[in-house]
């Protein structure tokens, strides 16, 4: 009778444990909540533009290569993301989070800790144990071999949403990385774009101190020959003086974007090699895909998105702190006043505890901690949204000022022949006395000026083509 009653005492524990364990399982799935991406961030007039994607093809998805075809920038760019700085960091901080994500993985291992230990014990003479020995000092040796051992139990899900939240930090780290690439891309084509802009315009200045150098010379003449006076002579030479100053500028700004493109390669400061600016060419247009492709290929977009689910597991981490915690610890090994018995089966020792520990005042510490992780999963859900925001401005931008520039660059083009006919007409009726010096000079000003706006507004559609591609994520593959 005693066997059975003992049998079903048995059977009746394993089934309270398995009712708790059951029990602590589908706590812990109610505890944990699943994160899905907000819906309401994204939308399909995010590009602001009337040109519906035939498919979902986006441009991003081709090589930088394809996009940016001159071998010297392709070498530069090559070089740039090889040795650049801030790309090295930035691959540096994968290795930081991807050491933290292997700890979040190891949290669910049992602690274990052992060795040697020796203590030496004497005590008081003027104590009440000192009296008991009889006023003797009484010297202890104690030397042992122990172990520990430790394990947390994630009954709640607490764990399981720390590795989540740490993958999500390691996946923000590397698009972070991505998200170097593709501005360094953008950086160096701009550069390098921007430089055979201010050769064009150094070669539009020289040719234009040439011309004036000549019209200097005709008015000289003109005034030996009593037709125009001094006046015109310094006129015409400070025209002279204003264009080679407006070279020495040309020049400063070439050293200049130099030194920044050298900066970007990771190399000293030096001369860059580079072609002409009529040698460039972009595609004539560029698919934009869907809105919802900014997810996939925006860099700094899945980054934020991380960093939102990042918070949101926190959150799940956070919250689980307010339930018990199950954990079961353990020590043992071998301990003796006499080294020579140390190994002696008399000489073991063990404990195990297991214990559930549920918090009750711990001076507010975890519901601190859980409404500041609210607070930081609604800024990280603020600045998802602001990124794709962002994002589609970006776009709008760029193939606003892609899709405008030709229009532009042909009236400035225009706008340049009239005024060089201004200059030719002009210079010809000085010439034989029947107009005014000062409207060559206004005339040869403004075909100055329209000249250099021409090759701003070239370099502004190359410009707008890379923050396009740019901005739709490409660069970094």
């Amino acid at each position: 009778l005693l066997r059975k009653i003992k049998k079903m005492n048995k059977y009746f524990n394993i089934k309270i444990l398995l009712v708790l364990f059951s029990a602590f399982v589908l706590a812990s799935c109610m505890t944990r909540e699943k994160y899905e991406r907000p819906k309401e961030v994204l939308n399909e007039n995010l590009f602001r533009t009337d040109l519906l994607p035939k498919d979902s093809i986006s441009m991003a998805t081709v090589s930088w290569k394809e996009i940016f075809t001159d071998p010297v920038l392709q070498k530069h760019i090559a070089t740039a993301l090889e040795n650049n700085l801030d790309v090295r960091v930035a691959l540096q901080n994968i290795n930081a989070a991807d050491s933290y994500l292997k700890q979040s993985k190891a949290a669910y291992l049992p602690t274990l800790s052992a060795g040697p230990s020796y203590t030496f014990q004497t005590q008081s003479l003027n104590t009440q144990l000192g009296s008991i020995f009889g006023g003797q000092r009484n010297y202890i040796n104690q030397f042992g071999i122990s172990a520990d051992i430790g394990w947390e139990a994630d009954i709640w899900g607490k764990l399981k949403s720390q590795e989540k939240a740490q993958y999500a930090n390691y996946l923000g780290t590397v698009s972070a990385h991505q998200a170097v690439k593709s501005d360094l891309v953008a950086a160096v084509a701009s550069s390098y774009y921007q430089l055979l802009t201010f050769d064009d315009q150094k070669r539009i200045i020289n040719a234009t101190i040439a011309l004036r150098k000549k019209n200097l010379e005709t008015t000289s003449a003109l005034k030996e020959a009593g037709t125009l006076t001094e006046v015109a002579v310094q006129q015409s030479q400070a025209l002279v003086f204003n264009a080679q100053s407006m070279l020495i500028d040309i020049d400063v700004q070439i050293r200049t974007l130099e030194n920044t493109l050298s900066l970007l390669m990771g190399e000293p400061s030096r001369a860059i090699e580079r072609t002409t600016i009529d040698a460039q060419k972009m595609p004539a247009s560029f698919a934009l895909g869907y809105p919802a492709n900014l997810l996939q290929n925006r860099p700094d977009v899945k980054s934020a998105e991380y960093q939102l689910m990042n918070a949101f597991e926190l959150t799940n981490a956070a919250k689980a702190e307010f339930y018990p915690t199950l954990r079961i610890t353990g020590s043992g090994g071998i301990s003796s006043v006499d080294i020579d018995h140390l190994f002696s089966t008399k000489s073991l020792l063990a404990n195990v505890v297991a214990g559930l520990v549920q918090p009750i005042l711990n001076k507010r510490q975890i519901r601190t901690k859980y409404e500041v992780s609210l607070a930081n999963k609604e800024i990280a859900y603020l600045n998802f949204r602001k990124s794709v925001l962002t994002a589609g401005k970006e776009v709008s931008d760029a193939l606003n000022i892609y899709q405008s520039q030709d229009g532009f660059i042909d009236l400035k083009r225009k706008e340049m022949l009239a005024y060089k006919n201004s200059v030719a007409y002009s210079q010809e009726l000085v010439n034989y006395g029947m107009a005014n010096y000062l409207e060559v000079i206004n005339a040869s000003v403004n075909q100055l000026n329209a000249e250099l706006n021409i090759s701003n507004a070239e370099f502004s559609k190359l410009d707008a083509g890379i923050q396009l591609y740019k901005s739709l994520g490409g660069g970094w593959r």
